[in-house]
């Protein structure tokens, strides 16, 4: 079977419509045909399955989101549904699946490639919170980053005019790679993760040192996976005297025109994901590690715990300590 077909399940991420562009391209001009599952799982049970394009995918590199739409699926988890999803990929003749996702999508994923005969399926990282095993990028990370960067930059300026202190909140689940990077970029004060216990006596006495020797205002980046940011604000003002403000910065991190790195990760995931296809890969996971591209054991991946890079967590060990 030539056809093949792609998804994206979970949460939206800027690069995904990048990643549909080229896998329109790429198929067609590797001699499959390309079909769009709408709506993710949800749209694979449905048979929401339609051939695709070149004018599906004419001037979509620039938005973003995902133009086939995303979900996430509960009856997906039940057999009868993934039968049913199987038995409609059969009648599209798709014998090879892409999608885009994170573990939850590419736990569903090996379900369907344990459960039906003669499919291939790839997984592509795409997940703002970068927390998958095996890669060191998953797609839509730079285009949320460099979102928060702009939302941080612009508080600083409210923040050294009012001399205040702002603690804002990334997303980025239970992993904190957003709040640490965007802290080390951004120049904040403060970055509290969950991956480092950290203590507010040892930042007290640093704030206040700082205060007396000319510091102003201060930036905080917090985890939502700490669940703290109204507690922190507070502690600003009982514990540092600084007038304090919560923002919490929510889906914009999700949206936006992605950046020309997340165009160009969603162009090579997708050129191997198909070109995986072509060396008869039954099930894996293109994963960006050690500096290329490499196809991973889905149980090397949606199976096992993401670790952020030691030395960024050495960096961020630094916060609260006197400079």
């Amino acid at each position: 079977m030539k056809n093949i077909g792609i998804l994206c399940s979970g949460g939206d991420v800027s690069g995904m419509n990048a990643a549909l562009k080229r896998f329109v391209e790429y198929s067609l001009a590797k001699g499959f045909v390309p079909y769009f599952v709408y709506n993710g799982f949800e749209g694979l049970i449905d048979n929401d399955i339609h051939q695709a394009g070149y004018h599906d995918v004419a001037g979509i590199i620039s938005r973003g989101g995902t133009k086939i739409r995303s979900s996430r699926s509960n009856r997906f988890m039940e057999e009868k549904y993934r039968a049913q999803a199987i038995e409609n990929l059969n009648a599209h003749n798709i014998g090879y699946l892409i999608v885009l996702g994170g573990d939850g999508s590419f736990k569903g994923m090996q379900k369907l490639s344990q459960e039906s005969m003669g499919i291939s399926f790839c997984g592509i990282p795409a997940t703002i919170d970068n927390d998958i095993a095996g890669t060191e990028y998953c797609l839509g990370v730079d285009t949320a980053l460099n979102v928060i960067r702009d939302a941080i930059d612009s508080i600083r300026d409210t923040a050294s005019s009012f001399n205040r202190a702002f603690v804002i909140e990334t997303m980025g689940r239970h992993c904190g790679y957003l709040a640490l990077v965007s802290a080390l970029t951004s120049g904040a004060e403060m970055c509290l993760v969950p991956e480092i216990p950290y203590e507010l006596e040892q930042y007290q006495t640093t704030f206040l040192q700082q205060k007396r020797a000319g510091r102003k205002y201060f930036i905080a980046i917090v985890s939502e996976a700490l669940n703290n940011t109204k507690q922190i604000s507070e502690w600003f003002e009982s514990k540092i005297g600084v007038e304090s403000r919560a923002v919490v910065l929510g889906h914009i991190q999700r949206g936006g025109t992605p950046t020309v790195y997340d165009r160009l990760m969603a162009f090579n995931f997708v050129t191997h994901a198909i070109d995986s296809f072509l060396g008869e890969s039954a099930c894996g996971v293109v994963c960006y590690s050690e500096g290329g591209f490499h196809l991973k054991k889905i149980e090397d991946v949606a199976f096992k715990t993401y670790q952020i890079n030691p030395f960024l967590l050495r960096l961020a060990k630094e916060y609260g300590r006197q400079r």
